[in-house]
């Protein structure tokens, strides 16, 4: 019986390091381009997980970040009380300001890399500090502008080369807002510099508008609203981003791999007219599960 007792409390001591020796979560969680042992400690510090048992996250709902707003206004535009009390019996108005639903921001909410970027830890994502380097562009321009942005160019010391950056889709210039604040609608104490200060600065992202693909959807930073502008025939401001979780797979990167390896994942394949051919990598346009690389022609 004593050596059951001891090899049971052996098996105990030994359960968390079986739970280290999974260090790393499926996911890219500290955004430096692997998936490694940081990954799990990472996502602890921004989620609040154990790092030892069950570091991982399972697939669940993404938690939705709160507003901003803590105050109440009527339909005349003027401040109300978030409660109706009416003979000492109160009741909820339900606007925003009243419930403050949503994931608590950090606090601080940015981190200052001081190296040019900006760490969101609400998000992990990354933006470059300068929120104007580019100016205003047309849409085709603002994706080249991120795309071809790297270390040394706008104030980055970062070590970054070109293709880490991107320009934010429609979501993730959302986080960003801050529905409190007006011109800037961004959190207060933001560590961002050159942020437009007229009411005509809205920032492309890189969603396209299926209303009308033309167009691609727009964010107002003076004003918090969501917007669109034609790609061709509007210019707007480029806000560069880095970060976050992507459908594609690693073979994108290194441009190696055999065409059908790449492919992995994708429902169906054939070498037909859907697949475009560009500069050795394959990028097919009538699904979201590449672009990949390969040697096909």
């Amino acid at each position: 019986m004593q050596r059951i007792i001891v090899l049971f409390s052996i098996l105990l001591l030994l359960v968390p390091f079986a739970a280290l020796a999974q260090d790393f979560c499926e996911g890219n969680f500290d955004y430096d381009k692997d998936v490694d042992g940081t990954d799990a400690f990472q996502f602890k510090s921004d989620f609040g997980r154990s790092g030892i048992y069950n570091p991982c996250p399972d697939d669940g709902p993404a938690p939705v970040e709160r507003t901003g707003q803590t105050q109440c206004y009527n339909e005349n535009g003027s401040w109300t009380p978030c409660w109706i009390c009416i003979d000492d019996v109160c009741s909820h108005t339900g606007q925003d300001g009243d419930w403050g639903k949503g994931v608590t921001w950090p606090d601080p909410r940015f981190t200052d890399n001081g190296n040019g970027t900006v760490t969101d830890k609400l998000t992990g994502l990354i933006w470059l500090k300068n929120a104007n380097c580019f100016g205003v562009k047309i849409w085709n321009q603002a994706l080249s502008d991120c795309n071809g942005l790297n270390s040394g160019e706008c104030g980055l010391a970062d070590g970054s080369n070109a293709g880490d950056w991107r320009l934010p889709n429609r979501k993730e210039l959302e986080t960003l807002l801050d529905f409190g604040q007006l011109n800037p609608s961004l959190p207060s104490g933001h560590p961002f510099i050159n942020v437009p200060s007229d009411f005509s600065d809205y920032y492309w992202s890189s969603t396209t508008n299926m209303n009308d693909a033309a167009s691609a959807w727009t964010v107002h930073i003076g004003r918090g609203n969501v917007g669109y502008g034609y790609k061709n025939n509007y210019n707007y401001y480029v806000w560069p981003v880095r970060g976050g979780h992507g459908l594609f797979p690693s073979c994108m990167e290194e441009c190696e791999s055999e065409l059908e390896i790449c492919l992995i994942g994708c429902e169906s394949w054939s070498p037909d007219s859907r697949y475009i051919c560009n500069d050795n990598c394959v990028f097919d346009y009538s699904s979201n599960c590449i672009p990949a690389c390969g040697e096909g022609g």
